[in-house]
């Protein structure tokens, strides 16, 4: 194999890597802060209610509610919370070593290509029996965060460019957006009398 494609194989083996790394650690995280939040967010939001009379309705009531339901959703992946941390945890050990293989690779000779490959094969395996497949509602928007703008990915920019609107952004925030927007248009289609 050449050394310039085994170079690309590796850096886009290390962005799977380290983004489902990010993944796990995005999922763990949710799981784990979420349910805290949204306790002291309620809390505070019933204190107000005692006094703030616009705290006081029926709508407020429902929300805080159904706010409070969510943590009932967060739950059902409490007990594998630990799972996903160490599954993060590894997957990241994957990246960097993946990262040493890529710096190995660029000086190599021809020679040391079969044993970069044969440990590229291996680090690929590793990777494949480590990702668990269901992560909690809104991880890939945390990991996409996460791995783009916290960690230092510039070693696989170099042979797997990123592109800023179809890799960077996740594609689940582009119909977000499409369906804010069509939301907002029904909205003032609504109120300004054209259905009525």
């Amino acid at each position: 194999m050449e050394k310039a494609t085994l170079l690309k194989m590796i850096a886009e083996r290390g962005y799977d890597a380290g983004y489902c790394a990010k993944l796990h650690f995005s999922t763990f995280d949710i799981v784990e802060k979420t349910p805290g939040w949204i306790g002291l967010i309620t809390t505070v939001i019933g204190i107000f209610a005692l006094v703030v009379p616009a705290f006081q309705t029926n709508t407020m009531s429902a929300s805080i509610v159904a706010i409070g339901i969510t943590t009932l959703y967060i739950s059902f992946y409490n007990e594998k919370k630990g799972e996903y941390f160490e599954a993060g945890r590894k997957l990241t050990l994957v990246y960097d070593a993946l990262k040493k293989l890529y710096a190995k690779v660029k000086v190599a000779n021809p020679d040391g290509l079969i044993e970069a490959e044969a440990e590229y094969d291996r680090l690929s395996s590793e990777i494949h029996a480590l990702c668990m497949s269901k992560h909690i509602f809104s991880a890939g928007w945390l990991a996409h965060k996460k791995f783009f703008w916290e960690q230092q990915i510039d070693w696989i920019e170099e042979s797997r460019p990123f592109n800023f609107y179809r890799d960077k952004i996740p594609l689940s925030a582009y119909v977000f957006l499409l369906m804010a927007l069509v939301g907002l248009a029904a909205y003032k289609y609504v109120n300004a009398g054209c259905l009525l």
